[in-house]
Parts: structure tokens; C-alpha cells; sequence
């Protein structure tokens, strides 16, 4: 018997349990994940940016969680001997019409109290000689790590406390009973007096399985990444972003500098044909028909057609990928660049056709429910964590 189940062995899962462990030192914590590892599906395969919060709502929970998170999770880096690095990131403006959202984007960093400076083409040289820009803001507080690497360290932490860790334990079914909620798996049954769902990818099907509709469909997106060839690394020193569509939740396609040292470039965004669909021949008919006949999904692609088939092209098109990387770097070549591993974004839209904007929690009785976290989940899950500690019952 458990006092606290938490399903999901990402980054928010595995912050969650070590959040819990240390403000509820006597409960039962276990945590439940269906693969072989830690941080296997999202966290493991996110570009590592500790993010600054800039491009997010003031006072939203994102803009909030973020700027905190930023904070503490350099702090617990630092605390764990985590390898990081805090090397800034530009965003720039390459067209004219770029530059009032560019002015929008600073505005809302000063909203949000985020180190962010406007440097002139000159100065951007000094940084990223390699860059062509109109204008440029410059982000101080964004950094870099391995996010994999972080989830390990708050596995281990749990581990220490006390916490029972399984992997390889999917869970099919959730029963509520007078002794508690049974979370029947392929491992057996396990039984908890609360749940945290944590599931990412499968939030909604996991909010579901305890009769509770979720208020929004997850639609999993695809993101696929070039990396530089070694002998161009050169290109780029540190994180080169361009000013993002203001009513897109993607930010456009971007260089990474990897705490390993490698430079990858991209993501496009498309809708991937299953929800952990890492390829482009990764199909699951079940979940597509699932995805193909939720209405939320053709209000959005009306809205948002044009955009929609320019990520396609990108897809399909390494020229046109090169394009938009040309965009910021223009010397950049088709042989400069190499396909690396996708990752899969878990989107929550609603019926509407609009996509939920920030990190979403729906809190039942016995219950929690994440059922949004996608980007900056990672930076600020650390604050996630505490946050969710917060708001479950006390078994102390």
C-alpha cells in the first residue's frame, strides 16, 4: 500500500516524486514507468536549454515556473555537480517586419524581470560573427545541460529516500475501491491512497483510465533536428534563435549548442502519425484514427493551414530546411549539416481548436492530473515539483 503513486518517469514525474519526498518525508512514494529508462520519450530528447521565461504570459504559471525554475535548476546543478552552462542566447530579426514582434518579445522580458538587452548588429558579431540580423535581443540567463543527466540525479535522490522506483510497469487500469485507488500494470497491482499523473504523452488516456474527461485531447507533434557536421561547429557559438510567430506555439527553427558540444539545428514542427512516433514511418492506425477524428485538430489546421505546410515541406525538404537555417546563418550548406534523432512534443488542444497555452493541472480528490507540460517543463520542473507537493494531501 502506497500513499502517493506517481505515473510517469519523466522529468516532471521523477521532480515531482523527489519534491514529495523531501515535504512529505513519511508517505509511500512509487513511481511507475512503462519503459526500460528514466526520461525515456520527451526529456530525453528535448534540446537541453535551461530557458529564461521570456516568451511566455506574464503572470502565467509557464512565465512564473520558468523564471524560477531557471534559477534552481542552475542551483541544482551546481549542488550535484552537473555539468551546465549559462552561455546566453540572441533572438534575432532578420526581416523588417520581424522588428515590432522582436520589440514585443523584449517588452515581455522586461514584464517578466529577465536579464534581456538589445545589442546592435555590430555587437551580434562579436558574439555569432556568422549571423545576419536587423536587430537583435540579447537573453543572459539561458544556459544549457543534459536534462537526461538531471533526471537520473532526481531518481537517485528519490531512490535515497526511500521511494520505490519501477520501470518496465505500464499501466492499463485504475480502480477506485474503499482502500484506495488500484493501479493494475503488466508488473501486477499496486494500490495508493493518491495518483499523480504525470504521463506526458498518454496524460489524457491516464486522466481518463479514473473517469475523469480530460479538458484537452494531447496531439503529438514531431520535431526534427539536423545537427552540424564537426568541421562547421564553428558556425555557431552558443543558442541563435529567430522571433517566433507571436500565435504559434513553436518556436521556429533554431541552433543549439549541446552541453556535449555538438550544434543541432532545427526543430521543424508536424503532426506525428502516433504519439511516440520518432520517425516518419512510425504509424499506430488506432491512435491516428484518434487524432484524425478529434475536431479540435481541423480547427486548428484551418487556422493554421499555411503554416502547417510549410512545416511539411521542411519535413521532406532538406533544402528547404536549409533555407530557413539560411535565414539566420546564411553561409550554411545543405553538406554542413547531418539528420539527428526527433523528439515528440505531447500538445494539449482543446475542441475548440485552441491549444492550451500553459501547463495545465487538474486537481480531483484523489487525484492530480498533469495535463499539460510540454517546453519549458524541463527548466522549470523543479518548481513544477513543489508545486504539485503543495496541492496533494499530507501523509506525514
Amino acid at each position: 500500500m502506497y500513499n502517493l503513486a506517481i505515473i510517469g518517469g519523466g522529468i516532471v514525474g521523477l521532480s515531482t516524486a523527489y519534491s514529495l519526498s523531501l515535504t512529505h518525508p513519511r508517505a509511500k512514494i512509487i513511481i511507475l514507468e512503462k519503459e526500460k529508462s528514466w526520461a525515456f520519450h520527451q526529456t530525453g530528447n528535448n534540446s537541453g536549454v535551461i530557458h529564461s521565461g521570456i516568451y511566455y504570459k506574464p503572470g502565467s504559471l509557464k512565465a512564473t515556473l520558468c523564471s524560477q525554475g531557471n534559477l534552481s535548476m542552475v542551483n541544482f546543478c551546481e549542488q550535484h555537480g552537473i555539468k551546465y552552462d549559462v552561455c546566453g542566447k540572441i533572438i534575432v530579426a532578420t526581416e523588417p517586419e520581424e522588428l515590432p514582434l522582436l520589440d514585443n518579445l523584449y517588452q515581455r522580458g522586461l514584464d517578466n524581470q529577465i536579464p534581456v538587452a538589445k545589442i546592435t548588429p555590430e555587437e551580434v558579431a562579436e558574439i555569432e560573427p556568422h549571423v545576419r540580423c536587423l536587430a537583435t535581443i540579447k537573453v543572459g540567463s539561458t544556459g544549457i545541460v543534459s536534462y537526461s543527466e538531471v533526471s537520473a540525479k532526481y531518481a537517485d535522490l528519490v531512490a535515497e529516500k526511500g521511494g520505490d522506483l519501477r520501470l518496465n510497469t505500464k499501466v492499463h487500469k485504475i480502480t477506485e475501491t474503499s482502500q484506495g485507488l488500484v493501479l493494475t500494470t503488466n508488473q501486477g497491482e499496486f494500490v495508493t491512497d493518491f495518483v499523480i499523473n504525470c504521463a506526458g504523452l498518454y496524460s489524457d488516456r491516464i486522466t481518463e483510465l479514473t473517469q475523469v474527461k480530460p479538458p484537452a485531447k494531447i496531439i503529438p507533434f514531431r520535431g526534427e533536428y539536423y545537427e552540424l557536421i564537426p568541421e562547421k561547429r564553428y558556425l555557431v557559438k552558443n543558442l541563435i534563435y529567430p522571433v517566433p510567430n507571436p500565435n504559434f506555439p513553436f518556436l521556429g527553427v533554431h541552433f543549439t549548442r549541446m552541453i556535449d558540444g555538438s550544434v543541432h539545428a532545427g526543430p521543424n514542427a508536424v503532426l506525428s502519425l502516433k504519439r511516440e512516433g520518432y520517425k516518419k514511418t512510425d504509424v499506430d492506425l488506432g491512435e491516428l484514427m484518434e487524432i484524425l477524428t478529434y475536431p479540435g485538430l481541423w480547427k486548428l489546421a484551418a487556422k493554421y493551414w499555411s503554416d502547417g505546410v510549410e512545416e511539411i515541406i521542411r519535413s521532406f525538404s532538406k533544402a528547404a530546411f536549409v533555407r530557413s537555417l539560411q535565414r539566420l546563418i546564411p553561409e550554411i550548406t545543405g553538406e554542413d549539416i547531418i539528420p539527428t534523432h526527433a523528439g515528440v512534443r505531447a500538445q494539449a488542444l482543446m475542441p475548440n481548436g485552441g491549444l492550451v497555452d500553459d501547463f495545465l493541472i487538474v486537481e480531483k480528490p484523489r487525484a492530480l492530473h498533469v495535463c499539460n507540460a510540454p517546453s519549458p517543463a524541463a527548466t522549470a520542473s523543479l518548481e513544477i515539483g513543489k508545486a504539485i507537493a503543495q496541492k496533494v494531501p499530507n501523509y506525514s
